[in-house]
């Protein structure tokens, strides 16, 4: 009676992640309590359950594995896990010479490392590529000229502002595309939306005035909080 008592309590367990990659920031969730952690720099990982529960382990580099809490990892409090590494198949490709007189195309056909400014010793822009919006904003806020009026007829026509405010809707785009990427499939593993409905859900996440304050530069398992918090009112929303 007591142990069966015991094995319908959480019970914190420490676990130990082996693989022959990286074993840090693999992502643990508790399905079926649905708590979440993160394993260390070697592999190692706390988290609370109870028999029966479902524990996924995920991450870029891994295939998905789950794991059934039974009565052996709540007595012994551990638990080791190997997990596999993902694969891509590539189809056959054919890797020639030919030329077929577009130039692009045949570019890439080309053996050997490209032939670039840097290499030829030509002075030349060697950081990142700005975008569109960018290179409009520098031409906007610079001129040219002895009497640069490109500053001055953009700042009363409003086009500077505008810029602006395009560069940080993309800034934000390219914020939003990195946390569905990392964290859509864990965040709906613990939590029900239909598919249909979830685009719309993510949107409306960007739309809050504290979105890039509560994401930009913050941890998954931070991030991950934040869209439960948006997850819950964007369901009273449905409701109403």
């Amino acid at each position: 009676m007591y142990l069966h008592t015991a094995f319908t309590q959480s019970v914190e367990i420490i676990g130990k992640v082996t693989t022959s990659l990286d074993v840090e920031n693999i992502h643990v969730i508790n399905k079926s309590a649905q708590v979440f952690t993160t394993t260390n720099a070697f592999g190692s990982f706390r988290i609370s359950v109870k028999l029966n529960d479902t524990l996924q382990f995920t991450s870029v580099q891994h295939k998905l594995k789950e794991v059934i809490v039974d009565t052996k990892i709540l007595i012994d409090k551990e638990l080791e896990i190997q997990l596999e590494e993902l694969t891509y198949t590539l189809d056959e490709v054919i890797v020639g010479r030919i030329l077929t007189g577009d130039l692009l195309m045949d570019l890439g056909t080309v053996k050997g490392e490209p032939i670039t400014a840097k290499k030829l010793g030509i002075p030349s822009y060697q950081g990142k590529l700005k975008t569109q919006s960018e290179r409009k904003l520098n031409e906007a806020t610079t001129g040219g000229g002895f009497i640069p009026l490109n500053p001055i007829l953009n700042a009363i026509t409003g086009r500077t502002k505008q810029l602006k405010y395009q560069i940080k809707l993309e800034r934000k785009d390219d914020l939003l595309h990195d946390i569905r990427v990392k964290l859509e499939s864990i965040l709906f593993s613990i939590e029900t939306l239909n598919e249909d409905l979830r685009t719309d859900f993510f949107y409306f996440c960007s739309e809050d005035e504290n979105f890039i304050n509560r994401c930009k530069g913050k941890s998954d398992l931070e991030v991950l909080e934040y869209l439960k918090e948006k997850l819950i009112q964007y369901k009273i929303n449905l409701k109403k």
